[in-house]
């Protein structure tokens, strides 16, 4: 960048009018977000100085470099959590999970159902799978639905914002060259107490709020799940956690096993990787829950094919978000940020929090704001001012924020539990502003434990 000495100021005002036009797209304009990004990241090459003729080399190497490394778990974490939906394991796990708690701890036997249950599954199927199982233990115990499904509907957001395999915290680790293995770790120690406060305690005051349409979600079983065997408790659950307890074995390894022998070492850092861990994971559930229970192995792969059609606008938004993170590289925008961020007088992982939560509140969609300010804040990571595993999570915790009625989620839990507007912003927003805020001061204090 060449100017005089303001060109700071005016690079930084080009910067925030990049992501006020990119908000403006999603939000005012109804653009894609796949679109929007590659739109604004065009606009800002070229403002910022790129020349023409090599803008196309930095959109095709940001989608080249976020995509190379993430891809592949996306793709096979979306195949797990259908085989998981689709079998019946969900629900099978769910049902357990109510019977183990007793009637006394429904709300905590629900909170766990959507921690074990969302860790495989992407946010709006173990929504739509679990709400009508919410309603129909509301209807046999009497219990407001708010008040009981609440908790799980907490921890299923927590495990979206925080913990890889979901899209938005694997996209992150790649962009932040973060551990997988810690990030999973750190974010399990997070998720926990975000859920408890965030879910059976606040939910606690959520009694005598009564929806309207408890009696039309009672649950039956699919066509699907009625043609095939049902998977046992274990097996639904050993394949539901599968990935995330290989991660931990192997992330844990190397520090409770210590060989030289490089051969074994190669070989652990084989198995032990992400993708590696998802294949192994899709091989075990393609037999325990697919061909073991009487589906072909054509029955199967259409499952999976249905997956990958699910999640392919979700790849674009990242793809897109990978452009716009290169741009700023390229541009040498990155490295002004990082002198200018690092100035500030505030911790690089409360600002991360404070950036995402505003764009969340903007934009509405968690994944759009963590992949947004990551594109802003690599060059604080990338100097090695702060651990980029606890990025990851103060980002996650962002996106968690300012949910409204510009989010999709919040349409989604006031139409399905019937409630009006108001009740919506006093019980989903609220829930998502005490998770994202504990996920905060989990992070700080972790900071403070680890440095």
């Amino acid at each position: 960048m060449r100017g005089g000495p303001n060109i700071d100021i005016m690079t930084i005002i080009l910067i925030v009018i990049s992501i006020c036009l990119l908000i403006l797209c999603i939000t005012y304009f109804k653009i894609n977000a796949f679109l929007s990004f590659l739109f604004v990241s065009i606009l800002s090459g070229l403002c910022l100085g790129i020349a023409p003729d090599q803008l196309v080399g930095t959109i095709e190497k940001g989608i080249a470099g976020v995509m190379g490394s993430l891809t592949l778990i996306i793709v096979l974490g979306a195949m797990l959590g259908k085989i998981v939906a689709e079998s019946g394991a969900a629900e099978i796990i769910a049902v357990q999970m109510v019977r183990l708690m007793g009637e006394k701890y429904l709300q905590w036997g629900l909170m766990l159902t959507g921690f074990v249950v969302g860790i495989p599954l992407f946010y709006g199927i173990g929504f739509v799978l679990l709400v009508p199982l919410i309603f129909s233990i509301s209807y046999r115990y009497k219990l407001p639905a708010v008040y009981i499904g609440l908790p799980m509907l907490a921890a299923l957001s927590v495990t979206h914002g925080f913990i890889p395999p979901h899209p938005s915290p694997v996209a992150l680790v790649a962009l932040f060259h973060a551990d997988m293995g810690l990030t999973l770790i750190y974010g399990l120690l997070i998720a926990i107490p975000a859920i408890i406060l965030g879910g059976p305690i606040f939910g606690r005051s959520l009694r005598n709020m009564l929806p309207s349409q408890e009696s039309i979600f009672r649950q039956e079983k699919t066509v699907d799940q009625q043609e095939y065997k049902q998977p046992t408790v274990g097996t639904s659950l050993v394949v539901a956690l599968l990935p995330v307890l290989l991660i931990i074995l192997f992330t844990l390894i190397p520090y409770i096993y210590h060989t030289d022998d490089t051969n074994v070492q190669h070989w652990l850092k084989f198995i032990g990787s992400t993708t590696v861990v998802m294949v192994i994971a899709i091989v075990v559930a393609t037999y325990l829950l697919g061909l073991k229970l009487g589906r072909s192995m054509v029955k199967v792969m259409s499952i999976y094919e249905s997956a990958v059609k699910d999640i392919a606008m979700i790849l674009l938004i990242i793809a897109g978000s990978g452009v716009f993170k290169q741009v700023m590289e390229d541009s040498g925008v990155s490295l002004l940020l990082a002198n200018t961020l690092q100035q500030l007088p505030i911790s690089p992982l409360l600002l991360a929090w404070l950036i995402t939560a505003v764009i969340r509140g903007c934009v509405g969609s968690a994944t759009v704001a963590a992949l947004t300010a990551a594109g802003v804040l690599l060059p604080i990571v990338t100097a090695g001012k702060v651990d980029p595993n606890l990025m990851v999570l103060a980002i996650g915790a962002g996106s968690l924020m300012f949910s409204h009625v510009n989010d999709a989620g919040f349409w989604l839990f006031k139409e399905y539990f019937g409630l009006s507007v108001k009740d919506t912003l006093f019980s989903w927003s609220i829930m998502e502003a005490i998770v994202s805020v504990v996920g905060l001061v989990a992070v700080l204090l972790l900071q403070i434990i680890l440095y």
